[in-house]
């Protein structure tokens, strides 16, 4: 799709709607075509070689006005509110139901007077795409709503919030309303299944705006400790409660916060640490480096890092490396600078103190910290609550913590560093490989031959299918354990795979410009193949990593599809200024969609 910006803005648009089933068409002018039933990401490969000669167009079916709506809202809205083209949505008419039909790049005004047209007629394109939505078949297909995936999220960032037995208008009684249960929910005429037009639970959430009883109200609405519910997301309340209002047993809801950036200008909380650290911190040679025990400020979780030396090696892979993939050469020599590594990949012990900041208030209760000291972890920003409990049942006591975002591992980085007093961050690719090599220049750090994986790591092929206590295997000629495999680490860079043959010789990092993909490296648990665990192996994020996620936007905190995924930190023997520190802990390019990222 290069050149083709119209149509890859089109598909940039349409990526919170990825988790359905989309029917496709392609033709010429609104000839109606083959109907593939396809995934989003199946369209893109699809069509990657859309070239806009003058007549393709892609139709997007739909059962009924609301998902068609939603799309075609989202498509309408890109690049900060313009339109396509000069062709902005026309309602049309086409075998008897609703339509909309907009404009790619080029398409100009000829499609202003839009009408119905057989399947005869052909309008002249110029260069364009024609993206039709045409209300015919179901968004998943035919797939009824699923209550923890789609409705579950409505519910608990908009309303259980009020609405559950400790929220104070409960307690005041100003509403008797509880929506944390399905027995709850469903007493009166708050939810009755099978018709929402009596259901209180949608009827409320259409009213207008100066209505008594909309909901949320329109107090909390300006206050914005909630938001108005989207067309999208009445609509999906809608068709729940039609399809008969399918609770599953045993689901509890819980008031949950939308995510929010903290109260604090990030940079003058970043120059209040810098400040701790400068005051802490009294390494200044790599002969002062020594291994050390460190503690979480406030808890009794402890971490070991082990010194780094610095030096330089050949990064990347030889061409005849067994396994050997592209993106891993040209090899070409670079230097590093002295640094602490985690011994170990973070475990839940210590993120979960992160992850959960106010049951980690309660646990620093008795250790009588200051209060400037708790003011200032408290002002970075914490992970929202996620929907699913994070270790998916693979344990937490001593496991390595999981499913967490790059932007996650950056802003846990901070938090500990201000809860220390000494400067950690994620590794950069170049870093990371360095501390694997541990001095060694073979494909694994004990050898080529991947006879002695066992020994050395977790994989596929004997983790029992899940991920294990971190420091079980042997360590590298380092002292680390689980560099390869059990889960792979996040590293600072972005994922480019011709990045070696222009990154400089000293401290090369690749700073992240894009919210995908990022680099994890050493391979996993979930592995079977053991070439994914050679030293030199590159892992490129994705947005199937959240495919799960039910947020729209999606969590800027969680991969919940990743599984595998997991990070170490390192603590540079330099420390660095305030201002590079706030480039390391902060990309600005969390968000998923990159025009909801900052400009910086």
């Amino acid at each position: 799709m290069a050149g083709f910006d119209g149509l890859e803005r089109a598909i940039a648009a349409l990526e919170p709607f990825a988790g359905g089933v989309f029917f496709f068409q392609k033709g010429k002018s609104s000839a109606v075509g083959a109907e593939t039933g396809v995934t989003l990401d199946e369209f893109v490969l699809a069509h990657a070689d859309v070239s806009g000669d003058g007549g393709d167009f892609v139709g997007v079916h739909f059962h009924d006005a609301g998902p068609a709506a939603a799309v075609g809202a989202a498509l309408a809205d890109v690049v900060d509110g313009e339109r396509f083209g000069h062709a902005p949505w026309i309602p049309a008419k086409k075998a008897g139901v609703n339509a909309i039909v907009a404009g790619l790049d080029g398409c100009g005004t000829q499609l202003e007077n839009a009408r119905p047209h057989s399947t005869e007629q052909n309008h002249s394109m110029n260069k364009t795409a024609i993206l039709a939505a045409s209300i015919l078949i179901p968004i998943s297909a035919s797939a009824a709503v699923d209550f923890v995936k789609d409705v579950q999220p409505i519910l608990e960032y908009n309303c259980v919030r009020c609405h559950n037995p400790k929220a104070s208008a409960v307690e005041k009684g100003d509403t008797s309303v509880e929506l944390d249960t399905k027995e709850k929910a469903f007493r009166g005429k708050t939810v009755v299944p099978g018709d929402a037009t009596k259901s209180k639970l949608y009827k409320t959430t259409i009213l207008a705006d100066d209505a008594d009883k909309l909901m949320p109200p329109m107090e909390e609405i300006k206050k914005g400790s909630s938001a108005r519910l989207t067309k999208e997301q009445t609509e999906i309340l809608k068709a729940w409660i039609n399809e008969g209002a399918k609770w599953p047993d045993g689901v509890t809801l819980l008031a949950r916060k939308k995510e929010v950036a903290s109260g604090k200008n990030e940079v003058l909380v970043v120059a209040d640490i810098a400040k701790r650290i400068a005051a802490t911190t009294k390494e200044k040679t790599e002969a002062e480096m020594k291994p050390y025990t460190g503690t979480i400020t406030g808890s009794d979780v402890t971490f070991d890092m082990v010194p780094i030396p610095g030096g330089k090696f050949k990064m990347g892979s030889p061409e005849n490396e067994k396994g050997r993939k592209a993106d891993e050469g040209p090899q070409k020599e670079v230097s590093v600078e002295p640094f602490w590594m985690g011994k170990c990949e973070v475990t839940w012990n210590e993120f979960l103190l992160f992850m959960y900041p106010e049951e980690e208030k309660k646990a620093r209760v008795a250790k009588s910290l200051p209060a400037e000291l708790n003011t200032l972890t408290d002002s970075v920003s914490h992970p929202t609550q996620p929907y699913v409990e994070m270790s998916f049942g693979m344990g937490t006591d001593g496991y390595p913590a999981i499913s967490m975002t790059q932007h996650a591992a950056n802003k846990y980085c901070q938090w500990l560093s201000a809860k220390t007093g000494h400067f950690y961050r994620l590794p950069t690719e170049a870093e990371w490989e360095y501390a694997a090599r541990a001095g060694t220049m073979t494909a694994y750090f004990w050898g080529d031959e991947a006879s002695k994986i066992g020994e050395y790591c977790w994989w596929g092929k004997n983790s029992d299918f899940k991920y294990q206590k971190v420091g079980k295997k042997r360590p590298n000629p380092w002292g680390l354990y689980d560099i390869l495999g059990n889960v792979c680490e996040w590293t600072l860079d972005q994922y480019e795979p011709a990045y070696y043959a222009k990154m400089p010789a000293a401290n090369p990092w690749n700073k992240a410009t894009l919210p995908y993909p990022h680099v994890a490296r050493g391979g996993s648990w979930d592995d079977e193949d053991a070439a994914a665990l050679r030293v030199a192996a590159r892992r490129a994020s994705t947005k199937e990593w959240k495919r799960q996620d039910p947020q729209l936007p999606k969590s800027i905190w969680y991969h919940t599809d990743a599984q595998f995924l997991g990070f170490r930190v390192i603590r540079p023997l330099k420390t660095p200024t305030p201002e590079e520190m706030q480039k390391y802990w902060n990309n600005g390019v969390e968000k998923d969609d990159p025009r909801l990222n900052r400009a910086d």
